[in-house]
């Protein structure tokens, strides 16, 4: 091959190589080789099985109730003024490091004006604006402000509420048609394992949704209410107070009061108010404006070990008497300290709530029977419960 050609030669390979590479970019676009890492492969989607075919029937159980319910769940903001004593010297950092920050009201200083905020949930039960609560919620508060999903707003007053059972009644001046009253359930028939639903404003995050189970039912002895509570893992944290606890069919059965926990955050155990109870004490609200109950005033105690041995009693069933308010029903009743009541009525006492939870349903001057172990003889004695004082 003469120089010429060989110059020729390298040229036209040049102008080809040159060529190739601007066109490849063109010519692979698009191209289905397999060593393309980004050809994404498109199939189409596989049958679901039968599992999944469960599964999602359950996520859109789900969506179904958050639909249905969510209209009718609020949110409460809270809002009162209360006097705070400032103290002369708060802020001076070599007065709070030798003598710490002086507590509110701990006298000294001038008196400032300051707010205070909180924040529920409630649930809405009529077309007439009457919302429901709990009574901690709303405790104390100079102004209330209902929120809707819609992100509307109204003023609420409060109608009445009782500390005892934690309920409150409010209501908002709103048209019928801006109101979808939440449907309520039947707290008498659920069950542990039944699915538990929760929707309310947890740490001011409104309309969120939390799914559980029942965890027990019939949960006494959590307070001095007298009331058995619903046990529910549904995660329930601030913010949850006052709003629904609901079954799968989006039916309200429990208003959610309270959690058990070390840090103050959800560790899975929530107790909830049954709902036929929260009714009746707000259907009595909203006739009477307040609640009247029946009342022994007498305090009670569960039966420990060391009193069957020190009262020769014939076991730890019954409510042992810890105190007797001067005046009350018990005192008029010549009950003493350390009786231990063993039936009331026709029901046997095992324990100070059952007792409570009787006398709870009883009537207001209509006497009651009771039986009593004093010295180690049975006694027995009838006492009349009177109106509970405020």
């Amino acid at each position: 091959m003469n120089k010429k050609n060989k110059v020729q030669y390298i040229a036209v390979a040049t102008t080809f190589l040159l060529l190739g590479t601007f066109l490849s970019p063109f010519l692979t676009c698009g191209s289905s080789s397999n060593s393309n890492p980004l050809n994404l492969k498109a199939d189409p989607p596989e049958k679901a099985s039968p599992a999944q075919i469960q599964a999602i029937a359950l996520e859109n159980a789900f969506q179904e109730v958050f639909d249905k319910a969510s209209p009718s769940v609020v949110s409460i903001a809270t809002e009162r003024t209360v006097n705070m004593q400032q103290h002369p010297f708060t802020g001076d950092p070599f007065f709070d490091h030798f003598f710490g920050r002086p507590s509110p009201g701990g006298g000294g200083g001038r008196v400032m004006k300051q707010k205070q905020t909180g924040l529920g949930s409630g649930i809405v039960l009529n077309d007439e604006g009457y919302i429901m609560t709990n009574h901690h919620v709303i405790k104390d508060m100079d102004k209330l402000t209902v929120k809707f999903k819609n992100q509307k707003t109204f003023e609420a007053k409060l109608i009445g509420s009782d500390e005892t059972m934690d309920i409150a009644l409010l209501k908002i001046e709103a048209g019928k048609s801006a109101l979808k009253p939440i449907t309520l359930g039947d707290s008498g028939k659920v069950r542990v394992g039944n699915w538990a639903i929760a929707i309310g404003a947890p740490l001011g995050f409104e309309q969120s949704f939390t799914v559980g189970v029942v965890s027990a039912i019939q949960r006494g002895g959590i307070d001095s209410s007298g009331l058995s509570y619903i046990q529910t893992d549904a995660a329930i944290n601030q913010g949850n107070s006052g709003g629904p606890l609901l079954n799968i069919q989006g039916e309200v059965i429990g208003i959610n009061r309270m959690i058990a926990s070390q840090s103050g955050g959800s560790v899975g155990i929530g107790f909830t108010i049954p709902i036929n109870e929260a009714r009746k004490v707000a259907e009595e609200i909203k006739t009477n404006g307040k609640v009247t109950r029946p009342w022994l005033g007498v305090g009670l105690d569960s039966v420990s070990e060391e009193d069957v041995s020190q009262f020769g009693l014939k076991s730890d069933k019954g409510a042992i008497v810890r105190q007797i308010v001067k005046g009350s029903p018990a005192d008029k009743a010549a009950l003493k300290l350390n009786d231990v009541i063993t039936m009331i009525g026709e029901k046997e006492v095992n324990s100070p709530e059952d007792l409570i939870g009787y006398v709870r349903t009883s009537k207001i001057g209509k006497r009651l029977e009771l039986k009593i172990f004093r010295n180690k003889n049975e006694i027995l004695t009838s006492i009349t419960p009177e109106q509970k004082p405020n």
